[in-house]
């Protein structure tokens, strides 16, 4: 990944300071052992299983909401960065998640750092007042949700909904949140999060979006969108579903198709992106917060 991968993209008028590096601290060690255990929970394991050499059981797919819970922070007003939680079509072990006992939930993939760098961005670049201290895992059924005027939902291919999941999405949605779907590619990815979308947003259509759209302006001037993923090198692609399909009324959503800017937001502060890679994952991030709280 060099200087071309996604291209340097000038700061517009109201970038004002260059965008500095953070460092984070882990959470305290007992709440990684608490989580652990209540994950052991709810995995079911016959003993002659658990003597094979190497042996892992199954993770599971779902897990009850006060498990993640503890690693919310309280509602005060301030701007909370929002990851969604879903059931997925499938678990593993390490891959892009691991946080929670090493199991890859999919929902999870970057997760502390890239909520808690980006946070940190907000409250640094942005007049918005953030809450720095961490950030919220809610299930896509969460009534909560409607507290938070935006949330984050990565690897969509793997998504899952309930009917009641799905209503309670789009009753967000048309009510004013909005929603960044982010870190997936391949057409079968695509595919999912439109049948998805389809039960979410019944009637509404995805489409591509522009440079020229307001939301690549509302506080950085990102003039292309001529970018690729930071890792696979496919050309990325920008949609979104306006309200009523009117490209005039405000947009509900926007997908990063062939993009990961959680992956930049994770890794930031390490050397192993690109600076100007991370930079551009950054201002992707604040506009979409930005637009989100203006629209």
């Amino acid at each position: 990944m060099g200087r071309g991968a996604w291209g340097v993209v000038a700061c517009g008028k109201r970038c004002r300071t260059a965008l500095p590096p953070y460092r984070l601290t882990a959470l305290p060690p007992y709440r990684r052992v608490g989580l652990a255990l209540a994950l052991l929970a709810t995995i079911s394991v016959t003993s002659a299983d658990a003597q094979r050499p190497g042996f892992r059981p199954d993770p599971p797919a779902q897990v009850d909401d006060e498990v993640f819970g503890q690693f919310n922070v309280p509602y005060d007003g301030r701007f909370t960065f929002v990851r969604l939680r879903y059931t997925p079509l499938q678990t593993g072990y390490g891959g892009g998640g691991g946080y929670f006992g090493g199991i890859n939930f999919q929902w999870d993939h970057d997760y502390p750092r890239a909520d808690r760098n980006f946070t940190q961005m907000i409250d640094e670049l942005t007049g918005v007042r953030a809450t720095t201290e961490g950030s919220n895992i809610l299930s896509v059924g969460d009534p909560d949700l409607f507290k938070y005027p935006l949330a984050y939902l990565v690897e969509p291919g793997h998504l899952t909904l309930t009917d009641a999941e799905a209503d309670n999405l789009g009753a967000y949605l048309r009510k004013g949140g909005f929603l960044i779907f982010d870190d997936f590619s391949q057409p079968w990815a695509l595919r999912n999060l439109v049948d998805m979308l389809d039960r979410i947003l019944p009637g509404g259509v995805l489409v591509q979006l522009t440079a020229q759209h307001p939301i690549f302006h509302s506080f950085f001037d990102i003039e292309s969108l001529d970018f690729r993923h930071p890792y696979q090198g496919y050309p990325s692609v920008f949609y979104g579903i306006y309200q009523d399909n009117d490209p005039g009324k405000r947009l509900l959503l926007v997908a990063n198709y062939n993009n990961d800017i959680g992956e930049s937001w994770e890794y930031s502060d390490t050397g192993f992106i690109p600076i100007e890679i991370s930079n551009v994952a950054y201002k992707l991030g604040v506009n979409y917060v930005m637009y989100s709280m203006t629209h």
